[in-house]
């Protein structure tokens, strides 16, 4: 299991939620700054759900692994 991948996916979605309260913050008072937030929270949670399915991917091709 790559652990790099899920820190990243870790890290993005981290960084989704600040984003999502940016916006949710900035809702009422600048709706442009709200969307920008919003559109790079998307992008975030792209990322993230690219890591995991590469790591998903690769836990599925190879053999599994048996605690001893």
């Amino acid at each position: 299991m790559d652990t790099n991948q899920l820190k990243q996916a870790e890290a993005s979605t981290t960084i989704a939620k600040n984003l999502i309260t940016q916006a949710i913050e900035q809702s009422s008072a600048n709706q442009l700054v709200a969307q920008e937030a919003l559109k790079q929270a998307s992008a975030e949670i792209a990322q993230a759900q690219t890591a995991i399915s590469q790591v998903q991917s690769a836990m599925q091709t190879q053999p599994a692994q048996v605690s001893k």
